[in-house]
């Protein structure tokens, strides 16, 4: 029995459609965290999801910044918050948790801890160096030719940017988590890492203001993580963080994976 993670899933390549296809749970009881980017259009998603609830205990789902695109081969055109509650929607219907769910928890070896899927997306406060405001990080990262998709595709309708988007989240998230009782450990789940440290490896450090925020820093402390799950960067490891591991659980792209001197072995354990 073991609570196990994976991400950036990214289902449209066959390569990695052919992975999802054969992943198995060890245990009839095991769990898995999905730390977004499932796929781009609504089909994929579900097809995936579906797939991995029918086959694992329970399955705890995150959005990531893929997952939030409006593509023109979506049959569901919707943009922002109507595309996450159109997801949210279709996932519960699934029997997968979602952020908006109680917090599901796990009893099992090195439990019990409350799972926590968190939905923060990021503000441009991961600055490059020299920079003191989303405007001129921006300003870098075009000139510098490194300018992320979400730029064209994930809309925040109705709020007026990602941004705002996110200091809307993160007021409701932290509303959630300090519910929760002082002696609650927590396994806290997002696509986007929640501190910086990550992002320091980049081959291109213009692209980190859009992988995170710096309001979500001292979480993993101030929530009793017993760990951190997300994705996003294509850059399986696992840091420590004020003794707290941090771990990073994607599948990436198949050039990515392809590349390495061994095969991804499936979702990454993270208890007991």
């Amino acid at each position: 029995m073991g609570l196990f993670a994976i991400s950036d899933l990214h289902v449209r390549h066959g390569d990695n459609r052919a992975f999802t296809e054969a992943l198995r749970p060890e245990s009839e009881e095991d769990w898995l965290l999905v730390a977004g980017d499932v796929a781009e259009t609504t089909t994929d998603i579900l097809w995936a999801m579906r797939l991995l609830a029918e086959r694992f205990s329970t399955v705890v789902w995150v959005p990531g910044n893929h997952d939030l695109w409006t593509v023109p081969s979506d049959p569901v055109p919707l943009r922002g918050q109507e595309r996450y509650d159109h997801l949210v929607g279709a996932l519960r219907e699934l029997g997968v948790h979602t952020p908006e769910d109680p917090y599901p928890v796990w009893e099992g070896p090195g439990g019990p801890v409350t799972v926590a899927p968190l939905f923060v997306l990021y503000d441009h406060t991961f600055r490059p160096a020299g920079t003191r405001t989303k405007a001129e990080a921006l300003a870098v990262a075009h000139a510098a030719g490194v300018v992320c998709t979400d730029e064209y595709l994930l809309h925040p309708d109705p709020h007026p940017g990602r941004d705002a988007w996110c200091r809307a989240r993160l007021e409701y998230t932290r509303g959630r988590l300090d519910a929760l009782g002082p002696d609650v450990r927590t396994v806290l789940v997002n696509h986007f890492p929640l501190v910086r440290e990550p992002t320091r490896i980049l081959h291109h450090p213009e692209f980190a203001q859009w992988c995170g925020t710096e309001a979500t820093a001292d979480w993993h402390v101030r929530y009793r993580a017993r760990a951190v799950v997300y994705g996003h960067l294509h850059i399986p490891r696992t840091i420590m963080v004020d003794g707290v591991p941090h771990v990073e659980v994607s599948l990436g792209y198949p050039r990515e994976w392809g590349a390495r001197p061994h095969p991804p072995q499936g979702p990454r354990r993270v208890l007991p």
